[in-house]
């Protein structure tokens, strides 16, 4: 799946810093190409962060806000 460097970014904190499953992120970046919007809110509506994980991936959000987007990029989710 190829995506933006800043969505990458993304699941990289989602899977060392939340320690999400790669099924999870899997399963959300599926519900995300078919139906594109913010990804946090996408694993929130499935029930795959709690709001307290909610709150910590709308903090790295804002903190990210003004990184450099990049080309796009692949990342592997097993």
């Amino acid at each position: 799946m190829e995506l933006s460097r800043s969505k990458a970014q993304l699941v990289s904190f989602l899977q060392q810093e939340l320690t999400l499953p790669p099924s999870s992120i899997a399963l959300a970046l599926r519900h995300w190409e078919q139906d594109p919007g913010p990804l946090s809110m996408i694993l929130w509506q499935y029930g795959l962060v709690s709001l307290e994980q909610l709150e910590k991936i709308f903090d790295w959000l804002e903190m990210s806000e003004h990184e450099d987007i990049g080309q796009p990029v692949t990342v592997p989710i097993s």
